[in-house]
């Protein structure tokens, strides 16, 4: 049986049943709907990049100083605590951008849009807006990467002039701004 209704895009999925710890409370009566996280294309080119970084140089110059005749004794002990040091260096590189990646979430409740953010394990800032005070909601997509992969930035206007949240660089930005749109409306209607 056909319909006249347009069709919507589903919505995102739900939040699991035992969400990961957050690193805020939730209100009473609050419930997590969704948890957006930016787009895998801003972690696995970053990954890569810094493990060729970390892996290339010190093959290169073993390779120089071998076919230099100079990877012996102690110039080599020399090289492999340099190499050692300097691949350390890349390994905490890789982990603070896995740790700044996984720990920039954007959170939406069904009270509340919540931007949570921990640039390293001393680090912390979080911003919330009630969605009532959710006035425009827009989508931010373009280029090609952007639209091929589909992801982009929601931007959320809240009732002051100067606050924005940009939840950026997440995947189906257009489902987020949909699912925003009708858990503010439903958020307004409960209030009212």
């Amino acid at each position: 049986m056909a319909t006249n209704e347009p069709s919507t895009p589903p919505p995102p999925p739900e939040a699991p049943a035992q969400p990961e710890k957050l690193p805020f409370p939730l209100q009473d009566g609050e419930r997590i709907i969704y948890i957006c996280r930016k787009h895998w294309v801003f972690l696995w080119p970053n990954i890569i990049l810094k493990l060729l970084a970390a892996i290339l140089l010190p093959i290169l110059l073993a390779w120089l100083l071998d076919a230099a005749g100079g990877f012996k004794g102690v110039l080599a002990n020399i090289y492999w605590i340099l190499a050692a040091i300097y691949i350390v260096y890349w390994a905490v590189r890789i982990f603070l951008a896995w740790y700044r990646y996984r720990h920039d979430i954007w959170v939406i409740t069904n009270q509340r849009l919540i931007d949570s953010y921990k640039s390293n394990p001393f680090n912390l800032r979080i911003s919330s807006a009630d969605l009532v005070n959710l006035q425009d909601i827009s989508v931010l997509r373009s280029g090609f990467l952007q639209t091929t992969l589909d992801y982009g930035d929601v931007v959320c206007q809240t009732a002051s002039d100067t606050n924005k949240f940009v939840i950026g660089g997440i995947p189906v930005p257009r489902e987020v701004q949909a699912l925003l749109d009708r858990e503010r409306d439903r958020e307004r209607t409960r209030i009212r």
